[in-house]
């Protein structure tokens, strides 16, 4: 066994233990242990365990790029202040305080990948265990866990719809050709479509709705509008080498991100975003608003909050010494002139006059 396999192993063995979980409830209600629908539902079963364990790390994640955006002024700050500077010293200086700024806010970059860098093992655990159900049948062994020599041949036998395999990739479907490969191919191609749409589609929403006026200016955006066309590429490598069943996962996790992605949008979209934008009115027309710390209150209360903050704004203005204005030296000198001539011909006029 090699490294990655050993790391994947506690993995493989709870990606089994769920899989064989889902497959005795949906056989104990009745579907039959050895059909194509009974493991695509335990597959289906698998994502939304897996997705709804991740839902805490996926609200950290909103609330660090929350963060994230709240500092980058000041993140821009440090940077400036070491732009031009590519010695040593400078950079462990620059890397300092950003780290110094991260830690005082209690976010990092590394928090806004969380649910990715947890998904991406299993989803590796799950390749394995459906490409290993090929020769663990041939070799009539089971899994590394629960997945019995039994089950493994019942998931090897079984078909969606009767006709694909779910082991089957349409690369071997096309090679081998095996009966029904026509079917196979077909579904897959489909679901291939499907996702590189919901991808799009989730991408388009972000790009379009959920980003601020500042966050459009950086090139990160341009990265992102570049990224809209390229990403969804990835998914005709994997529609073509990956197994109907690995398929079927990234595609109905696809599907929950999709509306995942429109629960933020709708009802935690970014600051000054359309989105928000879209909220306010929305909440407007319920007679409600947002609070300075994004809570929801009636429009009576949220108006009566902004008289009382402009009232406290006046009084200050109000309450605040004036500050005299400074004179300039040639200012002061020829105001100092104009008071001695000033001066001189008072003198001069209030002196004893001549008589005639």
């Amino acid at each position: 066994m090699d490294l990655l396999q050993t790391l994947l192993w506690p993995l493989k063995w709870a990606v089994e233990l769920i899989l064989v979980a889902w497959h005795w409830f949906f056989t104990a209600i009745g579907i039959p242990a050895g059909s194509g629908l009974v493991w695509v539902l335990s597959i289906v079963g698998l994502v939304l365990l897996v997705r709804s364990a991740l839902i805490p790390l996926f609200v950290k994640q909103i609330k660090s790029q929350r963060k994230m955006m709240e500092i980058a002024p000041e993140l821009k700050k440090v940077q400036e202040k070491y732009r031009g500077k590519k010695d040593q010293l400078s950079r462990e200086a620059m890397s300092r305080e950003t780290m110094a700024l991260y830690k005082k806010h209690g976010t990092s970059p590394v928090s806004g990948c969380l649910p990715l860098l947890v998904q991406m093992p299993i989803f590796f655990a799950l390749f394995n265990v459906l490409n290993g159900v090929t020769l663990a049948a041939q070799e009539n062994r089971g899994g590394v866990g629960l997945l019995s020599p039994e089950l493994v041949q019942q998931f090897y036998n079984a078909k969606l719809f009767g006709v694909a395999s779910l082991h089957d990739s349409l690369q071997g479907a096309w090679q081998t050709r095996p009966e029904g490969w026509e079917a196979t191919v077909a579904i897959l191609v489909v679901l291939v479509i499907l996702m590189i749409a919901s991808q799009f589609f989730t991408q388009l929403q972000i790009i379009s709705k959920n980003l601020s006026p500042e966050a459009k200016t950086g090139q990160a955006y341009q990265m992102q509008k570049i990224m809209l066309y390229v990403l969804p590429l990835a998914f005709i490598f994997s529609g073509v080498f990956f197994p109907l069943g690995v398929v079927i996962y990234w595609f109905v996790s696809n599907l929950w991100t999709m509306g995942q992605q429109f629960v933020v949008i709708r009802n935690m979209p970014t600051p000054g975003s359309d989105a928000a934008k879209d909220r306010e009115e929305r909440l407007a027309r319920k007679g409600k608003a947002l609070d300075a710390k994004g809570k929801i209150i009636p429009m009576a209360k949220y108006e009566a909050e902004q008289q009382k903050m402009f009232e406290d704004a006046e009084r200050l203005a109000a309450e605040k010494p004036k500050r005299q204005q400074p004179v300039g030296k040639q200012r002061s000198k020829k105001q100092s002139g104009q008071s001695g001539q000033s001066g001189s011909g008072n003198q001069a006029g209030n002196g004893p006059k001549n008589k005639p």
